[in-house]
């Protein structure tokens, strides 16, 4: 993810970079925040107090942020943020965030998706808890059941020939792990982007009444591609087998093997 910020005056963009050394305090647990951080590069250990401990919750990378509640709410600090490695984060402060997110939507996108997740988990421990079902309309990533797969459905890794299998029915997701939402997707092409191209909610492969389509997700940044040709975001676009699939700089190969 690409953070584009505008400095004016005589400010330039090192006036929004924080670097913090490896084992650094960024913030603390109950300290009141007024910013949120993007991670430049190294990465970053989210902690929660226990007792006299503290429990490392996720590790974020390059592109992921964190710290965000603060920018919409103003509240404490939830939790400990610790550089892991040396850091070069960017700070953004509720002055620049509107600026930002005109600029970069997938972090828009990644921020929603990490709020709904929370919800759903408040939800499903509400029923757990009085027994009493709370439906929402949505369906959601962290509790969707996972389609059967199977083995002529895959999707073909052009250097070194690693295959991702797809579900047999419904959706199969690509993307990236993304520690941020907690969204782990179905093809996982985090080991094969060594360029960070793919975004962690990238696409989807959907399998109905026999047919494939691949829709690209809202926030994409690098793109999709079929044969070459830039799939619009959104607008399902039919694959068959044989055809060149390209998630940001990731080439692949669809694959439907007759058994």
């Amino acid at each position: 993810m690409k953070v584009v910020l505008k400095a004016g005056g005589s400010s330039g963009f090192e006036d929004y970079i924080l670097r913090i050394p490896a084992g650094g305090l960024i913030f603390d647990e109950g300290e009141v925040g007024t910013e949120m951080f993007v991670i430049q590069s190294g990465s970053v250990e989210i902690k929660k107090k226990v007792k006299e401990t503290e429990k490392l919750l996720a590790t974020l990378e390059k592109g992921d942020f964190f710290g965000e509640m603060s920018i919409l709410e103003e509240l404490p600090r939830t939790a400990v943020a610790r550089a892991k490695t040396d850091v070069e984060l960017v700070k953004i402060n509720q002055a620049t965030f509107d600026e930002m997110l005109r600029h970069n939507g997938e972090i828009a996108v990644r921020m929603l998706r990490k709020l709904s997740r929370r919800l759903r988990e408040t939800t499903a421990l509400l029923e757990l808890q009085t027994g009493v079902s709370h439906a929402l309309e949505e369906s959601s990533d962290i509790f969707a059941k996972v389609g059967e797969r199977h083995e002529i459905y895959r999707l073909i890794f052009d250097v070194n020939g690693e295959e991702y299998y797809l579900n047999r029915d419904g959706e199969t997701t690509m993307g990236r792990i993304d520690p941020v939402t907690g969204i782990r997707p179905d093809v996982d092409l985090t080991n094969a982007d060594t360029q960070r191209s793919v975004s962690r909610r990238h696409a989807k492969i959907i399998h109905q009444n026999g047919e494939f389509k691949i829709v690209e997700e809202i926030g994409t940044m690098n793109g999709t591609f079929v044969n070459g040709r830039r799939v619009a975001t959104g607008n399902p676009q039919p694959i068959k087998d044989g055809d060149r699939i390209r998630c940001g700089l990731v080439d692949m190969t669809f694959r439907v093997t007759q058994g």
